[in-house]
């Protein structure tokens, strides 16, 4: 049976001066268990990133990381407004963030792209009204 390392973190949806807290946990937990510079450099831009877009369009959620000898998958699960176009969304600069999120330095619509380009796989899914799912896996071999 593989060892599989698991870590949950709820992302309060009104709270900028936390957002990437579980990011930063994490990558602190794959530094020590000696994971590769590559690998935390991708997994903890991958999940700043989803954290971030969690705080701004969909009020918070939960974060569940799954680390085992071969990747780390990440489950970003909110109950936001959902994304009704995710090919427009996937688009660099596309941002439905408002204005106020903007004036803080966030919302450039750069997020969706940077967590595509950081995970060897990553799934969406999205309903609006109810919410939406991001899967992203980073192979550590």
């Amino acid at each position: 049976m593989e060892n599989t390392l698991t870590l949950r973190y709820e992302v309060d949806g009104e709270d900028f001066t936390r957002a990437g807290e579980a990011s930063a946990a994490v990558k602190r937990a794959l530094k020590k268990m000696g994971v590769s510079p590559e690998v935390v450099r991708k997994v903890a831009i991958a999940l700043y990133e989803g954290e971030i877009n969690m705080v701004i369009h969909a009020d918070g959620g939960v974060i569940t990381v799954e680390v085992t000898p071969k990747e780390v998958r990440m489950e970003l699960a909110d109950h936001g407004k959902g994304i009704e176009n995710i090919e427009l969304a996937m688009q660099e600069g596309y941002s439905t963030a408002p204005d106020e999120v903007r004036s803080l330095g966030f919302g450039a619509g750069m997020g969706l792209p940077n967590m595509k380009k950081c995970s060897d796989e990553m799934k969406i899914e999205s309903t609006v009204g109810v919410g939406t799912t991001v899967t992203m896996t980073v192979y550590i071999q």
